[in-house]
């Protein structure tokens, strides 16, 4: 099975404590009960649960709103997914070994897919996750004021606050480990969270996916409602070329690989970090006083799914934190005793701050529309 498990993967799946030898091709389950540790199935369950949430909420905002972008967005989410994962997990395959490398394996969780190397909840936490920033952004009229490409840059960074609270946990917690002989992708590191991937996985692919989903399908610029086959390949092509955003914001840091210029790579990714940062603290800013401004209550939000599902993922993250915390401050140059390399602590808390900032907005958002609409006699 070198073709699916090739030595680098066994040494990192190893690390993780299974073998990737004889795995099954299509699925695997396992019990719940018997996997690493007791986080996984709470993650598990989190995300899933948030996904199935989303996907009837998205259902629900097109055939009782006609408004077909959260479920494009859901599906767009799976074809990126589709598009972008098996390179990562078998860039054997794909000829990419001399251009990327093996970059990371995901620890066993309940039911995985493809020799073991994609897990349920990955596929649940693209959906989940993109829905959650976008209903978020939305429910700000962040959207409906400065349009798409603006409301896209505003997910792009609630996607960077509530991901990387989870990005920063997960090697400690045997999530998944990433590679640490691959130094042309997974360097330069904020802890054990490759740069890399914090831009462009935790804030590029969301933005430029729900920009392509917003232009592509959205009720805007007097477009009458898609029928259901336009939706489908638009929500395709959307999915698809995500990965192409990615690629173009690459380019900078990509241009400065080599171990000998490190310094300049981490300082191009911490520039490019920085502008989702500003950007969307400026587009926060922004509609809170134009809230303050407009009483006026934003255009229709889900109360359910923005009141409930973006706070339970934020609150079940701080608890695993926690869980985490003591092994975390016991830890030695950046190894707990376990042997597992810890995130990072005042970034995910940064995170963890902002996000709260997020969710209080638009909870007031979504509060101050509730109280403005008429009691049903």
């Amino acid at each position: 099975m070198d073709h699916s498990c090739d030595p680098v993967a066994e040494r990192v799946a190893e690390g993780l404590g299974f073998s990737c030898r004889d795995a099954d091709p299509l699925v695997t389950v396992r019990d719940p009960f018997g996997l690493e540790n007791g986080t996984m199935p709470v993650l598990e369950l989190l995300i899933v649960g948030g996904a199935v949430f989303a996907l009837v909420h998205a259902w629900r905002r097109w055939r009782r709103d006609g408004d077909p972008v959260n479920i494009s967005l859901w599906f767009a989410s799976v074809v990126y997914l589709a598009v972008i994962e098996p390179p990562l997990y078998f860039p054997g395959w794909f000829g990419l070994e001399e251009h990327v490398g093996f970059i990371f394996s995901h620890n066993v969780f309940t039911v995985q897919f493809m020799y073991d190397r994609l897990p349920l909840y990955i596929v649940a936490f693209y959906p989940a996750l993109s829905q959650l920033a976008y209903e978020l952004v939305r429910a700000l009229g962040v959207f409906a004021r400065r349009g798409p490409l603006a409301g896209s840059v505003a997910v792009a960074f609630a996607c960077q606050v509530f991901y990387e609270i989870f990005d920063q946990l997960g090697p400690q917690l045997k999530w998944w480990a990433w590679n640490p002989a691959n130094t042309m992708i997974n360097e330069p590191a904020l802890a054990s969270v490759p740069m890399n991937s914090m831009l462009l996985f935790a804030s590029v692919s969301f933005g430029a996916m729900t920009y392509l989903v917003v232009r592509l399908v959205g009720p805007g610029d007097g477009r009458a409602a898609l029928p259901g086959r336009q939706v489908a390949w638009r929500t395709v092509l959307a999915g698809a070329a995500t990965p192409l955003a990615m690629i173009i914001v690459s380019a900078p840091s990509g241009a400065f690989r080599g171990e000998d210029r490190l310094g300049i790579q981490r300082a191009v990714l911490g520039a490019e970090l920085a502008v989702v940062w500003i950007a969307g603290l400026c587009l926060l800013a922004d509609a809170w006083r134009a809230r303050r401004a407009d009483p006026a209550p934003p255009p229709a939000a889900s109360p359910l799914f923005v009141r409930t599902y973006p706070a339970l993922y934020l609150g079940v993250h701080v608890v695993l934190w926690l869980v985490a915390l003591p092994a975390y401050l016991a830890s030695t140059d950046g190894v707990t005793e376990q042997g597992t390399p810890i995130g990072s602590l005042w970034y995910s808390a940064l995170c963890a701050l902002a996000a709260t900032g997020v969710l209080l907005a638009a909870l007031r958002a979504t509060a101050a529309r509730a109280a403005a609409e008429p009691v049903p006699s």
